[in-house]
């Protein structure tokens, strides 16, 4: 090599020493033949390394570079190598450290004279910052675009002539309109109502000149299709710019929908105060009358307005224009004493009537105040107690306000990094909720900060899950204000995915619900209980057109006729001629036509009885009536219609002669057999005692030594239990014979506390507590002590029999307590229950297995014949209650205790 060629490359290395980065040369197999100091102690190598490898087609320099850029680089590097193209790259190189940097590499062929590639020169740039910061770059711009094109909110780009630049597909989806058409210039008064341009349109562009933005405000947008969308805009131009702006808009049907239920309950409302069968009226705190509802108008024959005579007290001019005379002053003084008080008024006066005359009123008013306790009004309600002097209805009313809407788009935006941690709050959701706590970092904190306590748990587990699997979410929950009220709100939390399908982002937005979720409930609340109501009668429900077309039939009518709407539809006949004639007996078909006919052509109500098939074939008879209802031009809207099946009363009015001939003769025998069965049940009682009795004062007296004592007591029981018998006995004749010789007044409470000693070893022995609450004001009553005794054994031992079957808690409860007239007695069991209640107490039906059937029905008579009343009820969730009830005041030989007239 001359001495000049040597210069040649030391200037040469000298130029790649000298340059920003690193230099290297390679040779035409693309080995290196120098690479710059600084470059070896960046990457930590040896010269020599760089070109070693493990394989023929592997370079010693993928060591150093990241393991993800080497297969595309080598490609790169071979290609260039081969055609002898720039090669230019970018890749990550390992720094000494083991960390990884992004680099720009760059290199040229050299070539002879011949065209041959002789040796390769580049440059090795350091880049990193860059492709870092244009990353970042990338990122907001996708994750901006993403809350752009999202579900959430229309926004649109527009120009100062009124054209749509941009908008994204929640806008063109909400109007729907497409791509094509904003580029075939849509404008925005192509979608705004001519009402709105006229003065609105005006307003806006001057708003927009002043102050560069338009506040929100609720207007209708033209979709493509003619139909309208109610939407909140707002506006604003791009800083800087006054030709460009942009604008979002909020779809408000939903909300529309909600407002239109809540004028529609309004409106019933309002109904209702006319059809209340009662008069109204309002009058403000100083007296001045404000309303009459139509009822007090048509009955006065004036108005509020006639009322209000100016010139006058209007307190004096109502006062005279509908009180009698006499009343009056009274009528001043007490409105006057209410007014000045606000104590609740209520009096009775003559009111006069529009045909002059006057009628007695049950009035009464009270005040309705704010929350600062100051009357607003004074709400009175008058009954016409001509005929009857006691109110049969209480009015009720209560007001509803509405709250406005703030002057802003209702809508909240938060962001999340995948793990969790907030990274962006809408000014909006400061200026509502506040700003988070510093020791708020995530959203699980920032859940159970602001959630209500009712609604974190099921909030905070759908998020979890959406969190988990990525999918979009949406929570309904309450959310704490900045002045520490709640309020409903509507979230949806939206991911913003990379191109590789990862999240990067996620966008929560939420949108304020309270009125909404207020609104459907009412809604939901009026329809179940309407739906309820029609569904649980007893009776079938049938709703038709004003012309009779049936439009609703209530599942029980369905399940009896058997077919539905679709079954007459299919038919060439109306719902209403295929319902007559497949379901109305041939033989009442023609009377029903005409007289349903009529009722439809006069408005008149209709009722009539005839045959209506089942579902089954049969025939029974039914019951029909219907009603008009009317609109507040007294139209018809729609036909009510009852249908009650009475196929077991018709027929029993033709078997009811046929029963009253056999009842006659076998009253006769059921009354010989009652008693007989009577005597039998109820003796057999203090005979069985007595059994008892003498088997254990025969053990006392056989014991060694005898048990004197013991025997004697037993006897004594013996002789007790031979008299009861022989008192029942008695009682029995007595009480067929309905005499009340045997009736004293005395302590119901003495009684009870006999019967109890009486039935301890039965307790005892079937491991029953016995509980008894008296009331202290029950007074002594007029009763045969035998009989009502014998009542109390008979309820409380089969009280105690029900209990058999129960493991534990075998609890006897005898609850006695006073009424307006009667004192009243109770025994309740925690029993089974029992399954026919009302046919427990008819002769000789029993539900035991060796039972007799009479003593219920003796009990029934006991308690009737002493004027009172005996029933039976299940009780909830097991158990039941026998009852019975004494008069109070009857003396011995009263018609009401069942003694001779």
């Amino acid at each position: 090599m001359t001495t000049e060629t040597l210069r040649e490359v030391e200037r040469r290395l000298r130029i790649l020493e000298t340059m920003p980065g690193f230099g290297w040369s390679a040779n035409a197999a693309g080995q290196f033949t120098y690479v710059t100091p600084n470059t070896l102690s960046y990457l930590g190598v040896a010269g020599e390394d760089l070109n070693a490898s493990d394989a023929d087609d592997e370079f010693g320099w993928q060591q150093v570079i990241h393991p993800d850029d080497y297969e595309r680089v080598a490609a790169r590097w071979r290609h260039c190598l081969r055609t002898g193209e720039h090669y230019d790259t970018e890749h990550r190189l390992r720094r000494a450290d083991g960390s990884y940097r992004w680099f720009r590499n760059s290199g040229q062929p050299c070539q002879d004279e011949d065209g041959t590639i002789t040796e390769w020169f580049g440059t090795t740039i350091d880049i990193d910052d860059q492709v870092r910061l244009c990353r970042d770059i990338a990122e907001r711009e996708a994750r901006i675009r993403r809350l752009v094109d999202s579900d959430i909110i229309g926004i649109v780009i527009w120009d100062l002539d009124g054209t749509l630049i941009d908008a994204n597909d929640a806008f063109l989806r909400m109007v729907q309109y497409d791509r094509k058409d904003m580029k075939a210039g849509l404008r925005w008064f192509d979608m705004t109502p001519p009402e709105w341009q006229e003065v609105h349109g005006r307003e806006e562009a001057e708003e927009l000149a002043a102050t560069g933005k338009m506040e929100p405000r609720e207007k209708a947008f033209f979709r493509k299709d003619g139909s309208r969308v109610p939407v909140l805009i707002g506006a604003a131009c791009f800083d800087g710019q006054s030709s460009q702006g942009v604008a979002y808009i909020l779809d408000l049907t939903e909300r529309k929908r909600a407002e239109e239920a809540l004028h529609d309950q309004k409106r019933e409302l309002s109904q209702l105060v006319d059809m209340i069968p009662s008069y109204l009226w309002r009058v403000t705190p100083h007296g001045v009358p404000e309303f009459f509802n139509k009822r007090l108008v048509d009955f006065l024959g004036l108005g509020v307005a006639d009322v209000n005579r100016p010139g006058r007290r209007r307190l004096a001019a109502f006062i005279e224009a509908i009180i009698h005379p006499d009343d009056a002053t009274a009528v001043t003084d007490a409105f006057e004493r209410s007014l000045a008080s606000g104590d609740i008024l209520s009096m009775k006066w003559r009111m006069r009537r529009a045909d002059g005359v006057y009628r007695w009123m049950a009035a009464s008013a009270e005040p309705m105040r704010d929350a600062d306790g100051r009357i607003v009004n004074w709400y009175g309600l008058c009954h016409d107690i001509e005929d009857q002097l006691q109110a049969e209805e209480a009015l009720r009313s209560s007001k509803q306000q509405l709250e406005q809407m703030i002057d802003a788009v209702p809508v909240n935006i938060l962001s999340f990094s995948p793990s969790g941690v907030m990274t962006y709050a809408s000014k909006r959701y400061v200026d509502e909720v506040g700003p988070p706590p510093l020791h708020i970092e995530d959203f699980d904190a920032l859940a159970v900060d602001v959630a209500h306590p009712d609604d974190s748990l099921a909030m905070l587990r759908r998020a979890s899950e959406g969190f988990a699997t990525g999918s979009p979410f949406v929570n309904r929950f309450r959310r704490r204000e900045k002045d520490g009220g709640y309020r409903w709100i509507e979230a949806r939390a939206q991911p913003l995915r990379a191109p590789d399908g990862a999240i990067v982002q996620w966008y929560v937005a939420s949108i304020d619900i309270e009125d909404e979720m207020r609104a459907q409930e009412t809604l939901r609340e009026r329809e179940r209980m309407l739906h309820h109501l029609v569904e649980t009668l007893p009776a079938m429900i049938d709703c038709a057109t004003p012309d009779g077309e049936p439009v609703y039939r209530s599942q029980q009518m369905s399940e009896y006729l058997g077919y539905d709407f679709e079954y007459l539809d299919s038919s060439a006949k109306s719902r209403l001629t295929g319902t007559l004639e497949t379901s109305v007996h041939p033989d009442d078909l023609a009377g029903v036509k005409a007289n349903y006919g009529h009722s439809l052509a006069t408005g008149e109500p209709y009722a009539r009885r005839h045959r209506l098939k089942r579902s089954n074939g049969e025939y029974r008879w039914v019951e029909t009536r219907a009603a008009p209802m009317r609109d507040a031009s007294d139209a018809i809207v729609q036909w009510n219609v009852i249908c009650l099946d009475i196929d077991a009363e018709v027929r029993a009015q033709r078997e009811l002669q046929l029963a009253q001939e056999r009842l006659a003769r076998a009253s006769q025998a059921a009354s010989l057999a009652e008693l007989s069965a009577s005597i039998a049940h109820e003796v057999n009682q203090p005979l069985a005692a007595i059994v008892a009795n003498s088997h254990a004062c025969h053990r006392w007296l056989s014991a060694e030594p005898a048990n004197i004592e013991r025997a004697k007591v037993t006897a004594e029981r013996i002789i007790r239990n031979a008299n009861a018998a022989a008192d029942i006995v008695s009682r029995i004749r007595a009480l067929f014979s309905q005499s009340t010789e045997t009736r004293t007044i005395q302590s119901l409470d003495c009684v009870i506390a006999e019967t109890r000693e009486l039935l301890a070893d039965e307790a005892a022995r079937r491991d029953v507590r016995v509980d008894i609450d008296i009331a202290s004001d029950i007074p002594p009553l007029s009763f045969d002590r035998v009989q009502v005794q014998q009542v109390l054994i008979n309820l409380m031992r089969n009280g105690m029999e029900a209990m058999d079957t129960v493991a534990t808690h075998k609890v006897l409860r005898l609850r006695v307590h006073r009424g307006d007239d009667v004192v009243r007695t109770a025994i309740s069991d925690s029993g089974p229950g029992i399954e026919l209640p009302d046919r427990m107490f008819e002769p000789f039906y029993t539900t035991k297995q060796h039972g007799m059937g009479i003593g219920l029905a003796i009990c029934r008579s006991i308690v009737e014949a002493h004027g009172g009343q005996l029933w039976a009820e299940n009780d909830e969730p097991n158990g039941a209650t026998f009852t019975f009830s004494l008069p109070i005041g009857k003396a011995p030989g009263d018609p009401g205790m069942g003694g001779s007239e």
